[in-house]
């Protein structure tokens, strides 16, 4: 987790990048925490050496990141997909938290971000049954944005990262910190942040350009300013 970290935190220091693309294989997205690392473990340990957290950095990479997912995303799979921004899954991904199999419960988010993502019903059969679900059903409750065929998976989130670059990068940033903040607050809260979002944007040279291009029928050219 540690080089994925740091892999990330390059890409959202680098002014040439503005996506950016998370997969694994096609047998697998990731497989988690290392349970044979794990099952030696007290609870003195995992407490002080804050065990997992590390895992939270994902969620501050202030670039989009898309998911691209196939086959199992089980445990600390799904929940580093759940810590992207968008998830296209191929058709024979696997999504699931089975650490009650294991005695424990999920670590590193499992219990929040799946509960917003499906619904408190079927996280909570998913999280205390350790049953699993298929790209399918996962697409009709909302855990990921669309399915797509496995061959294609990689594909479609470099497509769809790429239309986002073409946008302003401050623009970007802006819109994905407003949308994760409707995850974090009450709506009022929420509504209030975007609103100053929003103005915000009318200090951007990239607004009065986007504007302006629309007026005079033409493609902005943005300049990320």
């Amino acid at each position: 987790m540690s080089e994925l970290v740091s892999a990330l935190r390059k890409a959202d220091g680098d002014s040439e990048v503005k996506a950016i693309v998370l997969t694994g294989s096609e047998r697998a997205f990731a497989a988690g925490a290392d349970i044979k690392e794990m099952k030696d473990k007290n609870y003195a340990e995992v407490y002080k050496e804050s065990f997992l957290t590390a895992w939270d950095a994902v969620s501050t990479i202030r670039k989009p990141i898309v998911a691209g997912v196939n086959g199992f995303a089980l445990g600390g799979g799904c929940e580093l997909a759940m810590m992207c921004d968008i998830i296209i899954a191929g058709e024979n991904a696997v999504f699931g938290q089975p650490e009650i199999q294991l005695g424990t419960i999920p670590g590193a988010g499992g219990t929040q971000r799946l509960t917003r993502a499906i619904g408190k019903s079927l996280a909570m059969e998913m999280i205390l049954t350790g049953s699993r679900l298929d790209a399918h059903l996962a697409e009709k409750r909302g855990l990921v944005s669309r399915v797509v065929p496995t061959e294609q998976t990689v594909e479609e989130c470099v497509k769809v990262a790429e239309k986002i670059a073409t946008f302003s990068h401050p623009v970007i940033i802006a819109a994905k910190e407003c949308v994760n903040k409707s995850q974090q607050v009450g709506l009022q809260t929420g509504l209030e942040h975007e609103k100053a979002l929003f103005w915000g944007t009318f200090a951007l040279e990239d607004r009065a350009e986007g504007m302006t291009a629309f007026s005079e029928k033409r493609k902005p050219v943005f300049k990320d300013i």
